[in-house]
């Protein structure tokens, strides 16, 4: 049975972790507010320029002159994952979601026999998945200097993921991110973005009106497909940024929760204790006198 002095040093412990934890959901929450409106302002953006993709990619389907990044090499032999984490922990379970989703489709895709490499962002994600897939890595960015996330950091991804799309290196590439809903809820996504997939509500939305393009479809999709790739990681960034706030809110939340309750059954077992020692004391006392 812990003494006094023990259980009066791990009371005043866990308090020390509860304001820890409080000072850390209260960042997360400030922090939180504005990761979620760079989110929600980037997503019309993204889904307009889909709409437009998606109208200039249905005429130029069926061309022969079509570029790789819509056509693809014709093979899905070779698959890029492009796994997006944090580089900090502390966030409950919004790395691990990701890496499982990731973990799920490359070993679907190795059971295929299809060619599995890995691209990661984030140290988080690194850390979880190198013992099992450490021999498919193929590239690593690291964002621990990043404090807010720009377009540039994104680009600087896209760059790296295009150049080796057009050496041959891959044939498919999926993105693996959360997606954010809220405070408390996270979707983990995978999403294609190399070949282009035009989803069927996107392709009528992009072909509502008829315009003329000068130059074709063609021509300009050569400079509008580099460009959302790095939209579609741009957003994926700044959905993971809100959404590793919300999970760390919630993450801290529950932690200062748990402390507290931890401070109440330490400070009851403390009391309990001394009583018992006070009322030994007394005893001991009274014996004393008793035999005098």
């Amino acid at each position: 049975m812990p003494s006094l002095k023990d259980l009066k040093n791990r009371i005043n412990s866990v308090k020390s972790t509860r304001k820890i934890t409080k000072a850390m959901q209260m960042v997360a929450a400030a922090k939180l507010r504005r990761a979620e409106e760079a989110a929600k302002a980037a997503r019309p953006y993204a889904d307009r320029m889909n709409a437009v993709m998606a109208g200039l990619a249905t005429k130029a389907a069926g061309s022969d002159s079509a570029p790789r990044l819509l056509a693809g090499t014709g093979d899905d032999k070779r698959q890029l994952l492009v796994v997006l984490t944090s580089e900090r922990g502390l966030a409950g379970g919004f790395n691990s979601t990701i890496v499982r989703l990731a973990r799920q489709e490359a070993d679907r895709l190795r059971g295929q026999g299809k060619d599995v490499t890995i691209l990661t962002v984030g140290k988080k994600g690194r850390e979880q998945l190198k013992r099992e897939y450490g021999n498919l890595f193929v590239h690593h960015v690291d964002m621990a200097d990043v404090k807010q996330v720009a377009y540039e950091n994104a680009r600087e991804i896209a760059d790296e993921v295009l150049e080796r799309f057009e050496t041959g290196n891959f044939d498919v590439a999926t993105l693996f991110y959360n997606r954010f809903e809220s405070v408390i809820s996270q979707v983990p996504t995978a999403r294609q973005i190399i070949p282009a997939v035009i989803e069927e509500g996107e392709a009528a939305e992009g072909v509502s009106a008829e315009y003329d393009y000068e130059p074709g479809e063609e021509v300009i999709l050569q400079d509008l497909l580099p460009r959302a790739v790095a939209t579609q990681i741009f957003t994926a960034l700044l959905e993971n940024a809100a959404s590793e706030q919300g999970a760390r809110m919630t993450a801290m939340d529950n932690a200062t929760r748990n402390a507290g309750d931890m401070i109440d059954r330490l400070t009851t077992e403390y009391n309990r204790s001394r009583q018992a020692a006070i009322t030994k004391e007394l005893i001991e006392i009274i014996s004393g006198a008793e035999a005098l």
